[in-house]
């Protein structure tokens, strides 16, 4: 079962993929993919860390997904803008590169037998980018987030807090 959780920035998607992870398991996996640019970061990394229990096992993982073990458990991977972030930096901002790259790790984590409930951004939805470079991984991550939602099985897009079925 895949989910896929969607929307703006700071409306509720993490707390609503935590709240379904542990609907669904008492153990489940928080994928975090986050790389730890400056102190800034730093701090948001660990209040999102401080938001989970002793039940979550965490797993930080930059890139290569397919690497994990998702075999019967329930995973939630947060967030697929900085999964992103670290295919398109790595190949100097490649947007085709980048977008095969990140498919082909779904495609190998998706072959698993196990639950994955995935964060994602709506950056499309914000502010056009003011650089070219930010136009670009706007266009990078329209096109993965079409192609997570055509392999999801239930896709939600959150509203201010509320969460919206948009697929399942």
């Amino acid at each position: 079962m895949i989910y896929l959780i969607t929307g703006g920035e700071r409306s509720g998607k993490s707390s609503y993929a935590q709240k379904l992870a542990l609907e669904l398991s008492n153990a489940p996996i928080y994928v975090a993919t986050a790389r730890k640019w400056d102190a800034d970061f730093q701090n948001r990394i660990d209040r999102h860390q401080l938001e989970r229990d002793e039940r979550w096992n965490n797993i930080e993982k930059e890139k290569y997904l397919s690497e994990i073990d998702f075999t019967g458990k329930v995973a939630l991977i947060d967030c697929v803008t900085l999964w992103l972030t670290n295919f398109f930096i790595d190949t100097k901002n490649d947007v085709a590169l980048s977008l095969e790259e990140a498919k082909n790790e779904f495609n190998k984590i998706a072959k698993q037998n196990g639950t994955l409930i995935i964060v994602t951004n709506e950056i499309g939805m914000g502010v056009h980018a003011e650089t070219h470079i930010g136009r670009k991984f706007t266009e990078l991550q329209g096109w993965m987030n079409q192609f997570l939602a055509s392999n999801a099985d239930e896709v939600v897009l959150m509203i201010s807090g509320i969460p919206v079925k948009i697929k399942g």
